[in-house]
């Protein structure tokens, strides 16, 4: 799949609040700062789409975009550190729940994890929690440019045994794996 064109719906901050459509959507999950926005992006081949910051908790609601006239992305606040109020944080994970739950034409949820660590607790919170709620889910390892070539395929096999799934992986510098992520991700698409 190759994208021709890419645009911003709108930013909800709850599921209510979403555009109404029958376009299958992706969601993606992950970290503050792990790459969503970036992910965004770079598959776009638009680096204004979706704003990106290197300070935690800047995505506060849930932006979509748009791909091809035929599936939204959904971009997601990021779990773990942000620098907003306990309740604030209440409330996006009441929000986000809903939005993962009940949106109806959600086909896939696309967890973003940082290849520069090993597994954080959050993440792992986030993973049981996918599985038990009987959602599907991909894991996709970020920034692999910036850890050297030897350890990519070692972060594969950790993070494939650790999350007992396959993983893909992502950055924006080496775009040769965009096609291997959009080729996944059309096998959700319902036309």
């Amino acid at each position: 799949m190759k994208i021709k064109q890419a645009k911003f719906l709108k930013s909800a901050p709850a599921l209510c609040d979403c555009v109404e459509s029958q376009l299958s959507e992706f969601a993606l999950i992950g970290r503050s700062n792990v790459g969503k926005s970036s992910f965004i992006n770079t598959i776009s081949n638009n680096n204004k789409l979706a704003k990106t910051s290197n300070k935690p908790g800047k995505t506060k609601l849930i932006n979509l975009y748009e791909f091809n006239n035929n599936f939204i992305i959904a971009d997601l606040p990021g779990y773990g550190f942000a620098n907003v109020s306990y309740n604030v944080q209440n409330i996006w994970e009441k929000n986000l729940s809903q939005y993962l739950l009940k949106r109806e034409n959600l086909k896939l949820l696309i967890q973003f994890i940082d290849s520069r660590h090993t597994i954080q607790k959050n993440d792992k919170i986030m993973n049981n929690w996918i599985e038990y709620n009987n959602l599907k889910s991909i894991i996709i390892l970020t920034k692999i440019d910036l850890i050297s070539k030897n350890d990519i395929m070692k972060k594969v096999k950790y993070f494939e045994k650790e999350f007992e799934k396959k993983v893909f992986l992502f950055s924006n510098k080496f775009k040769k794996y965009n096609d291997i992520i959009l080729l996944e991700l059309d096998k959700y698409i319902v036309e």
